[in-house]
């Protein structure tokens, strides 16, 4: 039994699937192309891209990429990571005679600690409260056959979609001051976005009142409406996927070639669509804010299942590109929260207080210079310690006992 007890722990290099941990670091990196627009512009910006700043020529076109390619994809893919990671994590503590339920909980917990301070004092587009929320609920379905959870997963992911559409078919009938009160979320007045870039332009300390305001409706109403059934459906199918195979590179060559292919075809003509419908009606808030941005929405899993079978299939074996990523991918927490120290250091005021200054031309190349230095340093990290920092304290705290951190402690007996 005192053997059992060992074995349980963080998962060892040799015990990693290095395609999860490529999926991983293609995520994380390519996350930054839409938060680039939430760390370096007023709020509004990222829903709306005429709320602020220069649309037109390469600008539109860097937004249109992003937009097309990112928007929400990358984020469906951490989510379907998450899912598989909890059913990977329940088959080894299986394996060792262990139950799994305090071990999740404690990590969910500390979870949300982060996900909470990540939020509240560096930036109110924190993902980790909600992932870790969604985690309890979901940890319940571990023992769900594939099928079940696709069918839950799907139903709760569409929930957000059903009630956006709800919404704006329903704007005709709001009473007038909450109609004015959520244009502004939409298409902010002068003196609305003036005072976000003073706030964001000055010292940590007077940023405070407008990031936790941002955070609290983050973590109540759109966890409750959007971020929360959006992120914990995709889960589900996460470990859906897991079960059956796709998520890990078990299938065929074949399967994923077809699969990526149909994905995408799905996926891009629904994006593509809605995108040309709110270009045809020039954003409004009444067409584009709700109903509009629900092809994007749905569109955006289908294009995220379309990476997870590329991936596979170029990770396939090793090469190249595993090596490339899977560093990337194994720190991805530690990752996160370096792009929310550099880019909030480049854009708030405590930094360079360059908010509200930078076109998306320069943003991009911002994510680039990002990217080049997140795949060496996690690389070179890699190669002295066993975990990213961020990992490091999230491990040793969950399991109640710090984790040993060079390469050479590990080695030993």
């Amino acid at each position: 039994m005192e053997q059992q007890v060992r074995t349980v722990g963080p998962v060892t290099e040799s015990e990693r699937i290095v395609s999860l941990d490529a999926l991983r670091g293609f995520a994380i990196l390519g996350i930054l192309v839409m938060n680039i627009q939430s760390f370096s512009m007023i709020s509004a910006a990222y829903l709306n891209p005429t709320a602020y700043g220069d649309f037109t020529g390469l600008n539109r076109l860097v937004w249109t990429f992003s937009h097309v390619f990112a928007d929400q994809k990358l984020l469906s893919i951490f989510s379907m990571l998450f899912g598989a990671g909890m059913i990977l994590m329940f088959e080894r503590c299986t394996a060792a005679g262990r139950k799994m339920g305090g071990l999740h909980y404690r990590r969910s917990f500390w979870l949300l600690v982060f996900g909470l301070a990540h939020g509240a004092l560096l930036w109110y587009g924190d993902i980790l409260a909600t992932y870790a929320i969604c985690a309890m609920v979901v940890f319940l379905f571990r023992k769900v056959r594939p099928i079940p959870l696709t069918i839950v997963g799907v139903l709760a992911f569409l929930v957000p979609a059903a009630l956006w559409s709800f919404f704006g078919w329903s704007m005709s009938y709001w009473p007038p001051e909450v109609l004015e009160q959520t244009r502004i979320f939409w298409q902010p007045t002068a003196e609305f976005a003036a005072e976000e870039l003073a706030a964001y332009r000055d010292g940590w300390l007077a940023q405070m009142p407008h990031r936790l305001e941002s955070l609290a409706f983050h973590d109540t109403f759109l966890l409750a409406f959007y971020t929360g059934p959006r992120a914990g459906g995709l889960m589900l199918v996460g470990m859906a996927l897991y079960k059956w195979g796709v998520i890990v590179g078990r299938r065929s060559r074949t399967f994923y070639a077809t699969f990526a292919a149909g994905c995408l075809a799905v996926g891009l003509c629904l994006i593509l669509f809605g995108l040309s419908r709110n270009m045809w009606v020039e954003w409004s808030f009444e067409y584009s804010m709700f109903q509009g941005s629900t092809f994007n929405y749905v569109g955006s899993a289908f294009v995220a299942l379309g990476y997870i079978a590329i991936v596979m299939l170029v990770t396939r074996g090793g090469g190249f590109l595993s090596r490339l990523l899977a560093p990337v991918g194994r720190m991805a927490f530690t990752n996160y929260l370096m792009q929310t120290v550099i880019c909030t250091l480049i854009f708030y005021g405590h930094g360079l207080g360059l908010f509200g200054s930078v076109e998306r031309v320069g943003q991009i190349l911002i994510v680039f210079a990002v990217w080049v230095f997140q795949l060496w340093f996690s690389r070179f990290w890699l190669a002295r310690f066993r975990f990213g920092p961020a990992e490091w304290l999230w491990r040793s705290l969950s399991y109640g006992r710090l984790q040993p951190m060079r390469r050479a402690a590990a080695s030993g007996p």
